[in-house]
């Protein structure tokens, strides 16, 4: 049984139209390749996790990206610095590896994680620092002082996921929109649910 993370179904299902088929390989293939990965977010993209980090994807508007951790040290791994990751601006799964290259390269980014092989300092990439926690607005933090049980379960939750929360207030563009929201994320948190509880079927 795949271990899978909601968070990656709701990341996969909000991407665009054109992405969601090679996020949805590229995940397969992993999962197909090293049956023990893990799946998390790291700096809000998909991480698979296997003795540490193994590799990572993500959508953008016109393109998605693909990369291994350890890239620099690994035997013909393709590399392409038009895009962040090692085969360049991905629109298709075509633009990727066959399935059998790329569970190649997996498999041997899964030996050097097991080897502990250590990336030098000189050609390890700069990657952005995690989000710092986001400041829950005014209007939320209103709103979950008048249900105890929404208050509860949101300040259980991981930052992450009151961060999808935050955010997803915060982007309404109309006042009603923001309002309509509010009282849905109240009533959602009070039942125990994550943002993307509807994605939650891995």
């Amino acid at each position: 049984m795949p271990k899978c993370d909601a968070r990656v179904d709701a990341y996969i299902g909000r991407s665009a139209e054109f992405a969601q088929p090679i996020l949805r390989f590229l995940r397969e293939t992993v999962h197909a390749a090293c049956p023990e990965v893990e799946e998390t977010l790291k700096w809000g993209m998909p991480t698979f996790m296997y003795h540490g980090i193994l590799c990572s994807m993500a959508a953008f508007k016109q393109h998605a990206t693909f990369g291994f951790w350890k890239n620099t040290v690994m035997i013909d791994a393709a590399q392409d610095g038009a895009a962040m990751g090692q085969f360049g601006r991905i629109t298709h799964c075509r633009d990727l590896p066959t399935k059998k290259v790329l569970t190649a390269y997996i498999r041997q980014a899964m030996k050097l994680n097991v080897e502990r092989e250590a990336v030098p300092k000189s050609l390890r990439a700069s990657r952005p620092a995690p989000k710092p926690p986001l400041a829950v607005p005014d209007d939320l933090d209103r709103a979950l002082k008048k249900q105890r049980k929404a208050a509860q379960v949101f300040a259980a939750f991981t930052d992450g996921q009151r961060r999808e929360y935050i955010e997803w207030i915060a982007a309404a563009k109309r006042a009603e929109t923001r309002q309509r929201r509010l009282e849905q994320a109240i009533a959602w948190i009070a039942e125990g649910k994550q943002r993307n509880w509807k994605y939650m079927n891995c």
